[in-house]
């Protein structure tokens, strides 16, 4: 990307057409909007269309903001290759005039843990990744024990561990970076909410705002996430299987030695990391897990947190795998939604079937913000050029939803 000329600061005015409406204005929306303003074959007008401004309740907001290629699909793996690269360039690929912006990026890398039960499938995952380039490695249960002597490990087979290439960063800091660079591009973003899409045909000819205004449009992009991808798809009679999924994070602070730690994804589904500081009571730490088999697992719209999943489910396992978190203090906790994929945990994105112009960027099913720049890159060749030109996404297409052809990913956090 270029450095811009210029830049704005306040929400533009809604305007009456446009040649790309993209509904949904966090990580996502506001990658692809700054991919498609950069490229040199565009000269027309991107209209990013938010209904929170203050993105308070997205989940580039409340996200734990961690990268990994330690996954069970090799589009996923790529996606997240390029992602890394993308975020170890963000202050010279994103600056604005003087400005480079700073995520903090953390290669701490993520340790997976593997049962005698769970070791085939983490050693045949670890040889995807390694045919794919991701710097993973795999160390059998005594080497495990040595290079981490805080974990317990009596019970475990193996673990694999990215060496570089994974970790953490500013999920926000990520979000709105390619806000302020889309607009200093030329992009406008209107506060709105969308209550209804036009048609003509196999085409989207707009979109209505529920203060009544209308946009015209040439192409229209929904990437509004868990609290609306699914409805603004509806409104165009696309039926799509992605649901919002409350998910929780807490913090704790520990005594006991635990150094070094990378984020640690146990065999239970829990995981921890370090949250990068030591106070006077200790290090901090983050960490949760996803419903464990036969809890509920219902469509959520709040944001209150559950203390007793805590209590209940995440603190004992931690305690188990590691002996230091047996005496911790909590912290503060928070809640936010995946856009969950329930068709088989990836994200749809492409054309939607049977309308021309337009696309989808949603379920991403907790892997947003990681995938969101190869994601913006690819949606905005795909619109600009007919084709995916850097990186192949069509595996995560719509038509495998009406095809039943999931690529499923079993590495789901």
């Amino acid at each position: 990307m270029t450095s811009p000329t210029a830049s704005a600061s306040q929400p533009s005015a809604a305007p009456t057409s446009a040649d790309v409406v993209i509904v949904g204005g966090a990580a996502i929306g506001s990658s692809i909007a700054c991919h498609i303003a950069a490229d040199p074959a565009f000269k027309g007008r991107v209209v990013v269309v938010e209904k929170d401004p203050t993105y308070q309740f997205s989940a580039s907001a409340l996200s734990a903001a961690s990268i990994r290629q330690q996954y069970s699909s090799a589009v996923n793996i790529r996606i997240s290759l390029y992602g890394v690269q993308f975020l170890r360039r963000i202050g010279e690929l994103l600056a604005v005039g003087d400005d480079r912006p700073e995520i903090g990026l953390v290669e701490g890398g993520y340790l997976y843990l593997a049962s005698p039960e769970g070791e085939a499938a983490l050693r045949a995952n670890n040889a995807l990744q390694a045919a794919e380039g991701a710097d993973i490695v795999l160390f059998e249960r005594d080497a495990l024990a040595a290079r981490f002597p805080w974990l317990a490990a009596d019970d475990l087979a193996c673990g694999t561990w990215g060496r570089s290439g994974e970790g953490w960063f500013d999920g926000w800091g990520l979000m709105q970076a390619f806000r302020k660079k889309a607009r200093s591009l030329g992009v406008a973003y209107v506060d709105g909410t969308v209550s209804g899409i036009d048609r003509d045909g196999a085409r989207v000819t707009g979109v209505r705002l529920a203060d009544g205004s209308r946009i015209a449009c040439g192409a229209l992009v929904n990437a509004a996430g868990a609290s609306g991808g699914r409805q603004v798809a509806a409104m165009a009679g696309v039926a799509i299987p992605v649901h919002s999924r409350k998910r929780f994070v807490f913090s704790f602070t520990c005594k006991g030695p635990v150094e070094n730690a990378p984020l640690v994804i146990d065999t239970t589904g829990a995981w921890f990391r370090p949250e990068g500081r030591r106070g006077p009571e200790g290090q901090l730490f983050i960490g949760s897990a996803g419903p464990t088999a036969g809890m509920p697992d219902p469509d959520s719209d709040e944001f209150e947190v559950d203390w007793g999943f805590f209590e209940e489910t995440i603190w004992p396992a931690l305690a188990t795998r590691v002996p230091a978190f047996e005496e911790i203090r909590p912290g503060r906790a928070w809640a936010g939604h995946y856009d969950m994929n329930l068709f088989d945990h990836n994200a749809i994105l492409g054309r939607a079937g049977g309308i021309d112009n337009f696309y989808l960027a949603n379920g991403f099913s907790g892997h947003g913000l990681q995938q969101a720049p190869a994601v913006g890159r690819g949606l905005a060749e795909l619109i600009l050029h007919g084709r995916y030109l850097t990186l192949d996404l069509s595996d995560m297409s719509f038509d495998r939803i009406a095809a039943n052809r999931p690529v499923l990913e079993r590495n789901v956090i």
